[in-house]
C-alpha cells in the first residue's frame, strides 16, 4: 500500500505562486503513476495534472503554462512538486495528490486512481 502526504498549501494573492510537495511511499513506485486533483466546494474533483512513470506529463488546459509538475526517486521514496504560477481566484480548491499502478484511462481521470493524500488547501485572494 503505497502512502501520499501532500504539503505546500496556502493562502495567495492573485498572481502569486505556491509549490505542492506529494510524497509517495511504499509499495511498487517505479511503475506508480502521480497525479494532481483539486477540488472546490460544490465542485466534482478534477485533475490538474499528472506524470506517469516514463515521465510523461499532461495538464489540464486550464493550468497549462501556470503550473509544472516534476518529480525526482529517491531510494525508497517518489516526490512529486506541483509549482503553481500566476494563481487566479478560480484555482482556490483542496488539492489531493493521488497515484495509481495501472494504465487505464486517461491520465486526469480522478476514477482511475487508487491512493490518494489527504489534501492540501490553496486559497487564492483576489
Amino acid at each position: 500500500q503505497v502512502q501520499l502526504v501532500e504539503s505546500g498549501g496556502g493562502s495567495v494573492q492573485a498572481g502569486g505562486s505556491l509549490r505542492l510537495s506529494c510524497v509517495a511511499s511504499g509499495g511498487h513506485l517505479r511503475a506508480y503513476i502521480i497525479g494532481w486533483f483539486r477540488q472546490a466546494p460544490g465542485q466534482e474533483r478534477e485533475g490538474v495534472a499528472a506524470i506517469d512513470s516514463d515521465w510523461s506529463i499532461t495538464y489540464a488546459d486550464s493550468v497549462k503554462d501556470r503550473f509544472t509538475i516534476s518529480k525526482e526517486h529517491l531510494e525508497n521514496t517518489v516526490t512529486v512538486y506541483l509549482q503553481m504560477n500566476n494563481l487566479k481566484p478560480e484555482d482556490t480548491a483542496m488539492y489531493y495528490c493521488a497515484g495509481r499502478s495501472n494504465q487505464l484511462g486517461d491520465l486526469l481521470m480522478a476514477y482511475a486512481y487508487h491512493d490518494w493524500g489527504q489534501g492540501t488547501q490553496v486559497t487564492v485572494s483576489s
